[in-house]
């Protein structure tokens, strides 16, 4: 009997301990899944185009790095569904960093393009900072450009009908060509339109944005020293930059202040003081 419930007991703590592992595996998902940024999927509205902007931020010398990755990883795609559309390295200060990579994709993989993209930086140490997608509603703009389309069509007909039946005046055959290639004007206008509308249905525009940490190099992320020693070098910073202006502003006057001293010691000046005080003593 002794062993019966000896066995129950443990068998008891080994289902406790499974169920507390899987709560703590769904905790410790469902964090991961939080530090990455909302998981919602916009790619499954039909006539809409997306515009994905990513931000991460990572320490600074590492972005080169990663945003090297980041475009590879869209060339070994193929022009086909990844391009490069524009590329930008800035380093503003000594130590601190920011760059940009902009993408044209195939709408099927741009949302997990941006996924796999912060892989690579959470394998930098980086993380995301901000996400945003923006829709458009191109399917209705090119279905409503296409009734104008027909109605512009109609209204070419009908005037074109006109022009050849006969007992019209110069004039009036004149007013009527005029609409008519107003209305092609419009009806180009209208492709257009809707030419934009298909491109843009076509690719999907993709940005990455590089901030970094304007930490030391080889500190790292958030680290309180790296904080304090940005902080005193931009204060320091500020400081001299306050007093070269201060400075600047000053020297000027203080340089005119020293011209004329010196030439109010100069022997003319000074024979002229002596002679004016003559002149005073003498009246005196």
């Amino acid at each position: 009997m002794k062993i019966k419930l000896l066995a129950g007991a443990m068998a008891l703590v080994l289902v406790g301990c499974g169920q507390a592992s899987e709560e703590t595996s769904s905790s410790d998902a469902a964090m991961a899944e939080a530090v990455d940024g909302p998981d919602v999927r916009v790619t499954a509205a039909p006539g809409a185009a997306f515009n994905y902007a990513y931000a991460f931020r990572l320490a600074d010398d590492r972005i080169a790095h990663v945003q090297e990755e980041h475009a590879a990883a869209c060339e070994a795609l193929g022009i086909s569904r990844c391009r490069i559309a524009g590329m930008n390295y800035r380093r503003i200060r000594e130590n601190e960093v920011e760059a940009r990579l902009e993408f044209r994709l195939d709408p099927a993989i741009a949302r997990k393009f941006g996924k796999d993209a912060l892989v690579s930086v959470e394998k930098a140490k980086g993380v995301l900072a901000s996400v945003r997608i923006s829709g458009e509603d191109v399917g209705s703009q090119i279905s409503d450009s296409q009734r104008r389309s027909a109605d512009i069509g109609a209204d070419i007909a009908r005037l074109e009908a006109r022009l050849k039946q006969g007992g019209i005046g110069d004039r009036e055959r004149t007013e009527l060509q005029q609409q008519v290639a107003e209305l092609r004007a419009r009806l180009d206008d209208e492709r257009d339109t809707r030419r934009t509308g298909e491109t843009m249905l076509a690719t999907t525009p993709v940005t990455f944005d590089y901030v970094g940490t304007g930490g030391l190099p080889g500190i790292g992320y958030g680290n309180p020293f790296a904080d304090a020693v940005n902080m005193l070098v931009r204060s320091g910073a500020t400081m001299l930059s306050l007093v070269l202006v201060v400075g600047a502003a000053l020297v000027p006057w203080a340089l005119l202040f020293v011209l004329l001293l010196a030439l109010w010691r100069t022997p003319p000046l000074l024979r002229a003081r002596r002679w004016l005080a003559g002149k005073t003593a003498t009246k005196d």
